[in-house]
């Protein structure tokens, strides 16, 4: 009897939950079925259209934004969420022997053969092309697109990479075809997309790129205009960028750690990305852009530490004096003495997520002597 008044209420128990947890399933099956009948969310739609020229070249620090075309939308992540680290290549054979995933081996040839790749005048673009082939774009105008377009990026959450690739297709189409300031939205657009078809897994369509200026362009232009960017590129689309460098020189800095800093990795991004909206930066090659980034981002976590080593000057191919101008130009991004009015990399690199690295402190200026090269 004892047995029994025991078991029949823990049956009754088990009868409850389950009854509960059939309604909690119906419950979670009705919401379903609500959420699918709903319209997708919209997406804000940007027109940048004739782009203003700002009232300062770009390399003013002009806390105004006159012609800043309205941000897209960002969507909303979790503050705790950390990005993934991209530095996953090792420099050489022996830093993991026993990984063939990481093409030990192979990486001196790789390497070799990208240094050959980016100083190809086939993949490069003309260093003063606003100045030769362009009649009705500016420096200014080009920022503010390229700022734009990070927004882009981060709506359609596409990879670094896209982005890199987009400028440089841009400005290659650029250096061999005079364009009008009423297409630069439109080639800014149909550069990603053929960036985004490159490098990412899911691409964004043709017309959420319209839709995202807004339909001021047709289907048939962007496709039209895809066209005529791909004939310019020769259809050569796998350049090296500053990112395909930063990535191996990335783990040559961290040499000396004992696990891979966060910080150092997203503070070189952000830096790599500034780099990208100012018009002077186009003249480097990525690697020299690239070693520059680390130059300064290893200056800016250890002031003391002088920020260059024998590996960095032997792996990258340059001393510091070949650093020292593009150096000085990516510091005077970073503290807004140029670029002072475009925001969008800013406001990305202040979230939790790449370490508040838009909000570290950096000495105003840089000891000259950090320049000297290094004996070997």
């Amino acid at each position: 009897m004892e047995n029994r008044e025991l078991t029949i209420p823990a049956l009754a128990t088990e009868q409850t939950q389950s009854v509960r947890i059939t309604r909690a399933a119906a419950k979670r099956s009705d919401a379903a079925v609500a959420a699918e009948q709903q319209p997708p969310a919209k997406k804000n739609r940007t027109v940048l259209g004739e782009i203003t020229n700002l009232s300062k070249p770009i390399s003013s620090a002009d806390p105004t934004e006159p012609g800043k075309p309205r941000r897209a939308t960002k969507t909303k992540k979790s503050k705790k969420a950390v990005a993934k680290p991209e530095c996953d290549e090792k420099r050489d054979a022996d830093s993991a022997p026993d990984d063939p995933q990481m093409c030990g081996p192979y990486v001196p040839d790789i390497y070799a053969y990208i240094l050959k790749m980016e100083v190809d005048p086939n993949r490069r673009p003309l260093p003063d092309y606003i100045e030769k082939v362009q009649n009705d774009i500016t420096p200014s105008m080009r920022g503010i697109l390229i700022d734009w377009l990070v927004e882009v990026a981060e709506e359609y959450k596409l990879l670094s990479d896209t982005l890199f690739l987009t400028v440089l297709y841009m400005d290659i189409f650029l250096s061999l075809n005079a364009l009008s300031r009423q297409k630069l939205q439109l080639l800014g657009v149909s550069s990603m997309l053929i960036a985004s078809k490159y490098e990412e897994i899911t691409p964004p369509r043709v017309e959420d790129f319209c839709y995202i200026t807004d339909n001021t362009y047709t289907r048939e232009e962007a496709v039209k205009m895809e066209a005529d960017i791909l004939k310019s590129l020769k259809f050569e689309l796998g350049s090296p960028t500053i990112k395909t460098f930063l990535r191996r020189f990335t783990s040559v800095a961290q040499e000396s750690y004992k696990t891979p800093s966060l910080q150092l990795e997203f503070l070189c991004y952000y830096l790599a990305e500034l780099s990208l909206v100012d018009y002077n930066c186009v003249k480097f090659l990525p690697s020299l852009v690239a070693a520059s980034v680390i130059f300064l981002a290893r200056f800016m976590i250890r002031t003391k530490m002088h920020p260059w080593t024998s590996s960095l000057q032997k792996y990258s191919r340059y001393a510091p004096s070949d650093l020292k101008q593009c150096v000085l130009i990516l510091h005077d991004l970073y503290l807004s003495r140029r670029g002072g009015s475009l925001h969008s990399i800013r406001e990305k690199y202040k979230q939790h997520k790449y370490k508040y690295v838009a909000n570290m402190p950096s000495p105003p200026e840089i000891p000259a002597h950090y320049f000297d090269d290094i004996r070997q």
